[in-house]
C-alpha cells in the first residue's frame, strides 16, 4: 500500500489569522456609538438645562437682630400753624405758594387796609388835638394862678373882697381840673391810635414761625375771615410747618408697652426712601389708650435730618434694645440658607443670568432673621434655591417654581 505525500499538505495562516469582514465593521460601530454617548452625557452635562426654584438677594440691616418691636406710622410735623388774620378783609396780595421758606414774623399776605389805615390817621391825628389842647389848658392854667395870687394879695390889704378871691380861687381850681382832663384826653387818644394801629396791623398776615409753606388755602382775591362763616370766604390763608420738628407718630399696641421707654434708641424706615434708614428716639408718650385700636400712639423723633422727609409720609418705626453703632447702620446683601452650596470647601451662589446658571463664590457672614449675610453678590441677583449635586456652572436652567 503506497504512503501519502504528506509534503504537500500546509495551514493558510494568513487567512485564519483574518476576522470576518462583517465582525471588524460591527466593533467599529460599537465603538462610534460609545464616543457618541459618551460626548452626548458630556453636552447634557453642560448644556443641558435642570428644573430648579429661585431665590433673590435681598438687603438687610445688623439693626434688626436687635429689634423689641415695629411699629407704623406717619411723620408729622410737632410745630404746624394754619395761618389766618384776626381781622376780615378782602385778601389783595399773597407773597408764598407752596414750598416757600418763610421765617419768624415775615409778611407773607395782605388784607385790603384802606379804610383801618384811614381810622388810624384819624386816631393820629386826635393825638395831636388832645396835646394841643393840653397846651392850651396849661396856659389857662398858669393865668389862672397869677389871678389868684394877686387876688390873695389885694385882699391881705382889703383892695378886693372876699368875693373876688373866691372866685379866682375857682378859676385856678378849674383850670388845674381842665390840664388833668386834657391829659386824660392825651392818653384816650394814644390808645385810640394804638388800637387803629392794631386793626392796620391785622390786616397783614405774618409767618408765626420760621418754616415751609405747605398749602394755600386761599388766593388774591378771597374773602378771609377768622371765624369763616361768610359764604365763599377763607379761614386760612396757608398752612405751614417747621420741619426742624419733624416726628413719627406711631400706633404701639397696649400689650406691647412694656418694650416702649422714653429715649429709646429706634431706626425709621420711609416708604418713599426704602433704601435708607435714619436714627430716632422715643420722645414721648401720649398718656391715653385709644380703646377703638387698643393702641398708644408714641412720638419718634428723627435724630438724622434730611431735607427729603416730608409731612405725611408713611414711615416703619424699630424700636431696638439697644443702640447700632455707625459702622453697623449699612445694608447688607443677605439670601437663604438654602441657596448656598458647598462644593470643594467653598460656598457658592449660583446666580442666574439669561437662563444660565454661573457659580460664584460667596464669604457667609452673621445670620439675620431666616437669611444669612453674604459677599460677593449684589441685592436683586436670583440664584438657585436648594441646587441639586449634578448643577454646574455655565448649565442651562429652567424655572420650576416662581421666585419668592
Amino acid at each position: 500500500m503506497a504512503q501519502p505525500d504528506l509534503s504537500r499538505l500546509h495551514i493558510d495562516r494568513s487567512a485564519a489569522g483574518a476576522p470576518p469582514p462583517r465582525r471588524r465593521g460591527r466593533w467599529w460601530l460599537v465603538a462610534g456609538l460609545l464616543l457618541v454617548l459618551l460626548a452626548g452625557v458630556a453636552a447634557w452635562r453642560y448644556t443641558g438645562s435642570v428644573a430648579v426654584e429661585l431665590a433673590t438677594v435681598g438687603t438687610a440691616f445688623p439693626y434688626q437682630a436687635v429689634t423689641e418691636l415695629n411699629a407704623a406710622g406717619y411723620v408729622v410735623a410737632q410745630r404746624k400753624a394754619s395761618v389766618a388774620s384776626k381781622a376780615t378783609g378782602r385778601l389783595e396780595w399773597l407773597g408764598v405758594t407752596e414750598g416757600s421758606m418763610v421765617k419768624e414774623g415775615e409778611v407773607i399776605a395782605r388784607l385790603e387796609s384802606r379804610d383801618v389805615r384811614a381810622q388810624a390817621d384819624q386816631a393820629q391825628a386826635g393825638v395831636g388835638v388832645a396835646r394841643a389842647n393840653v397846651g392850651q389848658t396849661e396856659a389857662e392854667l398858669e393865668d389862672a394862678q397869677h389871678a389868684y395870687q394877686r387876688a390873695k394879695e389885694l385882699r391881705a390889704r382889703h383892695f378886693v373882697s372876699e368875693s373876688a378871691l373866691d372866685a379866682a380861687e375857682a378859676r385856678y381850681r378849674k383850670a388845674g381840673a381842665a390840664l388833668e382832663s386834657a391829659r386824660a384826653q392825651i392818653a384816650a387818644a394814644e390808645a385810640a391810635a394804638r388800637a387803629a394801629e392794631v386793626a392796620v396791623e391785622q390786616t397783614l398776615i405774618r409767618a408765626p414761625f420760621d418754616g415751609v409753606v405747605l398749602t394755600k388755602s386761599a388766593n388774591v382775591g378771597d374773602v378771609v375771615t377768622p371765624f369763616s362763616s361768610a359764604l365763599e370766604a377763607k379761614g386760612a390763608v396757608a398752612t405751614m410747618a417747621d420741619l426742624d420738628t419733624l416726628e413719627v407718630e406711631a400706633d404701639v399696641s397696649e400689650s406691647s408697652l412694656g418694650k416702649v421707654k422714653v429715649g429709646q434708641p429706634c431706626e425709621i424706615q420711609l416708604d418713599a426712601l426704602p433704601e435708607l434708614r435714619f436714627r430716632g428716639e422715643v420722645s414721648r408718650l401720649v398718656p391715653t389708650v385709644d380703646r377703638a385700636k387698643a393702641t398708644v400712639l408714641t412720638k419718634v423723633k428723627f435724630i438724622d435730618h434730611d431735607p427729603r422727609v416730608l409731612p405725611e409720609m408713611s414711615a416703619k418705626v424699630a424700636f431696638l434694645s439697644r443702640e447700632v453703632p455707625a459702622d453697623q447702620r449699612r445694608a447688607l446683601s443677605v439670601v437663604s440658607p438654602e441657596a448656598i452650596a458647598t462644593r470643594d470647601g467653598r460656598s457658592y451662589l449660583y446666580v442666574v443670568v439669561e437662563g444660565k446658571a454661573s457659580a460664584v463664590a460667596v464669604q457667609t457672614g452673621q445670620k439675620l432673621g431666616d437669611a444669612v449675610v453674604v459677599s460677593g453678590v449684589s441685592a436683586g441677583d436670583r440664584v438657585v434655591l436648594r441646587p441639586p449635586d449634578k448643577l454646574h456652572d455655565g448649565m442651562a436652567v429652567k424655572l420650576l417654581q416662581k421666585a419668592p
